[in-house]
Parts: structure tokens; C-alpha cells; sequence
């Protein structure tokens, strides 16, 4: 207990002390929201010096931070406004992740010609949740190692594109925060990103694109189990059948049920005006520990050595997507 401890106590120390940084800077040095500024640093530490050895456990653990910090903020969302929009907002997200899916695999297979697999990858990346969605279907889809690295190289590059390009088009846009929200939770890539794109533009945007989001990361399991079908019935060895109830449990976000649950705590009425008040600053500093780590994730030289048809097809498939997607949020929800 005390080695994991030490292990990993020095990055976290690290994370939080840049999400302290970021705190500072923000708004002040630097006219931009925190958690943009937070993804900065985080990069800026990761392509100058290095992530130091001694941190790598720590800062390991940002995934934890930001899933975390998602359950924390559902005492901020209301089930009765979200039950509000349920019908139109589920049909909007499985209409789109269906979409995102199938254009990704026509752009990859027929304009693009790219190996099966790694296409498969980088649609189910963009269509659900980024990497966690490549890792979860690398192994239905029996993908190479560096299949799997293009692939995902390739989601981080447009995560970190998006994440600056989004909130700009917004308020270019003017657009209200339920659509913005909506739109960046469905059409944008990975979770963090996601999140400190709705944020930056508004605190309601950004709950509105964690809610969108965390619906399409609840089909994870399901995108997972259905290229474990496709692949075995394709290699016609009979395994289909292993695509089980087990495995879409073990591949489904569970921090969506903590999420929901702290959410049904708030409606009921059983946290006072302190209680929330308090989750919605645990959750905001947990959020920018987090992002100091995503942005020590973007490795600007793994990105430069990324072949440009792989980009090409996230690209189509984003552009594609994006523009509908928008317009779509604008007559439901604008």
C-alpha cells in the first residue's frame, strides 16, 4: 500500500500544482478559460522537458481525476430537465453515433482505401470516445500494435484541434448553450476535450456536452461487442458467440452510473444549497487536475509522424458530422 502510494503521489502533487497554475493564469495572464489553460501547460511540460519518470504513475491517474469529477457534477444536473429533452436528446445521440460509424467506414474503406481494421479503429474512435473506444475494439477487430498507435495518435491530434477550434466557432455562431453543448457532446471526439470545450464556453454548455457525451460513451460496449460479431463472422471461425453480456459489461463507462445516481440524489432534494455548492467546487478542481494530464498526453512528435490518410479520414468524417450534427442541434434544441 505504501509503494502505490509513493508511486504515485509525486505526479499527483505535480497535476495539482499545474492545475493551481492554471487557476492563476487564467483570466488573468491569459484571457482564456482554465481548463484550456490547464490542456496548455500540461502539453507544454510533456513537449519541452519531458514527463519526468518519477511522475509518470501520478500522472497516470488523470483518467481517474476526470471521472471522478463527472460524478461529482451530476448534483449540478436537474433529471427532471433532463427528462425534459430525453426522447430528442437519446434519438440525437444514437442517430449520430450510428452516422459518425457508418461514414467513418465508407470514408476509410472506399475513398481512402485504408486497411480494414485500422479503419475500423479510427470510426470507432471518432464515433465513440476516442481512445478508450480504439483500445476497447483493437481487440474485437484483432488490430496490430501499430494499427492501434496510428489510431490513436491520429484521435489525439484532432482532439486537441477541436478542443481550440470549437469555442471559437460558437461564439462566431452565437450559439445558445444547450445547442453548443449538444453539439460539441455529439460531434467532437474524447471526453476531456469535450468537457473543456463546453466549459470554456459556458458552465451550461458544458454540463449539457458532458450529459451528450456520456451517452455516447454508454454504447462503448455495444460498438465493441458488434465488431467482435462482425470480425468472427468475417474470419467464419465461429466465435461469435463470444460477444457476451460479460464483455459489454467489462467494456461500459461505469462512472456513468455514479454520474446519474448523484444526479438522482440532487432532484430528490437530499443535498442542501452547501452540499451542492461544495460537489461543484470538488468537481471543478478535480477537472483541471485532470486536463493538466490530458495535456501531457499530446505528443506533438507522434502526432507530426502520423500518415496523412489516416488524418484524412478522421477529418472527412468530423467535417461531415460537425455540419449536420449542428444543424440538427439548432431545430432541436436552439
Amino acid at each position: 500500500m505504501r509503494r502505490s502510494v509513493a508511486r504515485v503521489f509525486p505526479g499527483i502533487v505535480l497535476l495539482a500544482l499545474g492545475g493551481g497554475l492554471a487557476q492563476l493564469l487564467a483570466g488573468t495572464v491569459v484571457p482564456i478559460n482554465e481548463l484550456i489553460v490547464a490542456v496548455g501547460l500540461g502539453a507544454l511540460l510533456a513537449n519541452t522537458v519531458g514527463t519526468p519518470a518519477w511522475a509518470k504513475g501520478g500522472i497516470a491517474t488523470h483518467k481517474l481525476w476526470l471521472e471522478t469529477g463527472i460524478v461529482l457534477m451530476g448534483a449540478r444536473i436537474a433529471i427532471g430537465q433532463l427528462f425534459s429533452v430525453g426522447p430528442s436528446l437519446l434519438v440525437f445521440v444514437v442517430g449520430f453515433l450510428t452516422i459518425s460509424l457508418v461514414i467513418g467506414e465508407a470514408i476509410a474503406r472506399n475513398v481512402f482505401r485504408i486497411n480494414e481494421r485500422l479503419g475500423s479503429l479510427l470510426a470507432a474512435g471518432y464515433a465513440v470516445c476516442g481512445v478508450s473506444a480504439i483500445v476497447a475494439v483493437s481487440g474485437s477487430v484483432r488490430a496490430k500494435s501499430e494499427q492501434i498507435a496510428y489510431a490513436v495518435a491520429t484521435i489525439l491530434l484532432f482532439d486537441a484541434a477541436t478542443l481550440a477550434v470549437y469555442p471559437i466557432i460558437g461564439r462566431r455562431l452565437e450559439l445558445p448553450d444547450i445547442v453548443f453543448g449538444t453539439w460539441a457532446g455529439v460531434s467532437m471526439v474524447s471526453t476531456g476535450p469535450v468537457i473543456a470545450a463546453g466549459f470554456a464556453y459556458s458552465p451550461q454548455a458544458g454540463e449539457w456536452a458532458t450529459v451528450t457525451k456520456l451517452g455516447r460513451n454508454v454504447f462503448i460496449g455495444v460498438v465493441a461487442v458488434l465488431y467482435a460479431v462482425y470480425y468472427a463472422r468475417q474470419r467464419d471461425t465461429g466465435q461469435a458467440g463470444g460477444a457476451s453480456w460479460r464483455y459489454l459489461w467489462e467494456e461500459f463507462p461505469k462512472f456513468v452510473i455514479g454520474f446519474l445516481a448523484m444526479a438522482g440524489i440532487a432532484s430528490l432534494g437530499l443535498l442542501s444549497s452547501d452540499d451542492v455548492a461544495l460537489l461543484t467546487s470538488g468537481y471543478q478542481g478535480l477537472f483541471l487536475v485532470a486536463f493538466v494530464g490530458l495535456g501531457m498526453e499530446i505528443d506533438l512528435r507522434k502526432m507530426r509522424s502520423v500518415g496523412i490518410k489516416p488524418v484524412l479520414v478522421v477529418f472527412s468524417s468530423l467535417l461531415v458530422v460537425s455540419l449536420l450534427s449542428l444543424l440538427a442541434s439548432m431545430l432541436l434544441f436552439g
